[in-house]
């Protein structure tokens, strides 16, 4: 049984960092792997991805020049760094996973197969 499990989230002020972990288990190969986060009464959207390879990355519109994405030291496994958070940043944020996905799929979260439970960030300013 595949499994997706986040860690990290928390409260933070304004203009600080935070960093999400996520691992996949049960799953025989190597996946690509995305953060993707939704706020209350807004759409799902895309904050990064990373290629089962780790050589190619892409970032949300909302995030660049702020986030970095990378793959940990277990196969599955990618970590989230998020800077100079904004209150707007607040969201559950969700990692997904797929082994047939492609980096620009962070635009069509219904194309990832596996998902996470979700870690709540709460921004405050």
């Amino acid at each position: 049984q595949v499994r997706v499990l986040e860690s990290g989230g928390g409260s933070v002020q304004a203009g600080g960092s935070l960093s999400l972990s996520c691992v996949v288990t049960g799953f025989d190969g190597t996946l690509a792997m995305a953060w993707f986060r939704q706020a209350r009464g807004k759409e799902r959207e895309g904050v990064a991805s990373i290629d089962e390879y780790g050589s190619a990355r892409q970032f949300g519109d909302s995030v660049k020049g702020r986030a970095t994405i990378s793959r940990g030291d277990s196969r599955n496994s990618v970590k989230l760094q998020l800077n100079d958070l904004k209150t707007d940043d607040t969201a559950m944020y969700y990692c997904a996973a797929d082994n047939d996905a492609w980096v620009s799929w962070l635009a069509t979260p219904t194309r990832w197969q596996f998902w996470g439970q979700g870690t709540q960030v709460t921004v405050s300013s």
